[in-house]
């Protein structure tokens, strides 16, 4: 639930609680994100998702100070990125796969902080990866991957430096995107 003059925002932190590193409690998260005026504040997963209120209204500006807030707080920098409900449910609308007919461990969205530029993809012959596919969106990269992320060759090629050199991305599977969208509803 929003109040008038507020929007609703994700947070997307990136590479927390995996394998005993950067353990982000989400009840931390949460007083965190709270500590810095937000509302309506909630978590999903214990993978760095979080959903918020807040007048605030530059995304980049909110993902600054909440990288800042993590790092005062745990002590480690965090990738964050925080985008509006507004975008996310666009990412949603536009995918350029049948998300409705896959499970949601065979699609993915890759969440970028800048739109990456078309030449990053020059070198990567995306015929090799077959039957994977990728396609480029608005600040995100769509992933199809029909035997799940962890085995895919595609997605190891797509996370080397020509593709991801200065950007923060986090990648999300099409279940958590969805649940997202739903968080930040209306």
């Amino acid at each position: 639930m929003t109040n008038k003059g507020t929007a609703r925002y994700a947070a997307l932190l990136r590479g927390i609680n995996v394998g005993g590193n950067k353990k982000v409690p989400m009840a931390e998260l949460r007083s965190v994100l709270e500590g810095l005026g937000h509302r309506d504040v909630g978590t999903y997963l214990q993978s760095g998702n979080a959903v918020f209120s807040s007048a605030g209204g530059d995304p980049a500006q909110l993902t600054r100070q909440l990288e800042a807030a993590v790092e005062a707080h745990f002590g480690f920098r965090v990738p964050c990125l925080v985008v509006g409900a507004e975008y996310l449910r666009a990412v949603a609308e536009a995918c350029p796969f049948p998300a409705a007919a896959l499970e949601g461990k065979q699609l993915h969205a890759t969440f970028c902080s800048e739109q990456p530029a078309a030449e990053r993809f020059a070198a990567l012959d995306a015929a090799a990866y077959l039957p994977e596919e990728y396609r480029v969106g608005d600040r995100v990269l769509y992933l199809y991957t029909p035997d799940g992320l962890g085995r895919s060759k595609l997605a190891e090629a797509l996370a080397r430096p020509a593709v991801v050199k200065g950007l923060d991305v986090t990648t999300r599977n099409w279940n958590t995107v969805v649940k997202l969208v739903e968080l930040t509803g209306p």
